[in-house]
């Protein structure tokens, strides 16, 4: 029997009330496992958001993303290519590989799975602002994008474009 480096030893169990939610960059991501609960292997983060909830290019300098659409669809835009990806559909986009999302439909859910983790989950961790007794993410400003890209790069994310328009 083989052993891999930084395999998950011990069960984790959690549910919503053990897992942190936040507002991000105007969408909820609720933590469903983070590199700290899987040893490294991948972080498993679910969002949600209205029309409009977007990410800007970005590249992760050492992980893969993977997006499940659950409900809605998204835009997504990876290297020269636009895709629109509905409910049950994926989209696994490579490390260092520039790509973006935006919220196409009324609203939409889906997760995104990174493997390794470690890297975005804790970007969101700390970009995110954590939810007071509500569900629901509220709209604001952001960090300047000045202070996102300085953040993202201390993640292993390089910023290399603005937000995709919906």
């Amino acid at each position: 029997m083989t052993s891999l480096s930084g395999s998950i030893g011990t069960p984790v169990l959690t549910d919503p009330d053990t897992q942190s939610a936040v507002n991000f960059l105007g969408g909820l991501v609720r933590m469903r496992a983070t590199a700290a609960d899987t040893a490294g292997a991948y972080a498993l983060l679910e969002h949600s958001g209205e029309r409009g909830y977007m990410s800007p290019l970005h590249l992760h300098e050492s992980d893969e993303e993977t997006f499940v659409v659950l409900e809605g669809t998204l835009r997504v835009e990876v290297g020269t290519e636009v895709h629109s990806v509905g409910a049950g559909a994926l989209a696994l986009l490579p490390r260092g590989l520039a790509h973006g999302f935006v919220v196409t439909s009324p609203q939409a859910r889906f997760l995104t799975l990174h493997t390794p983790g470690g890297g975005f989950d804790e970007f969101v961790a700390e970009i995110g602002v954590p939810l007071a007794g509500s569900a629901r993410a509220q709209a604001g400003p952001g960090p300047d994008p000045e202070e996102l890209t300085r953040i993202a790069a201390s993640h292993g994310i390089q910023i290399v474009g603005p937000p995709l328009l919906p």
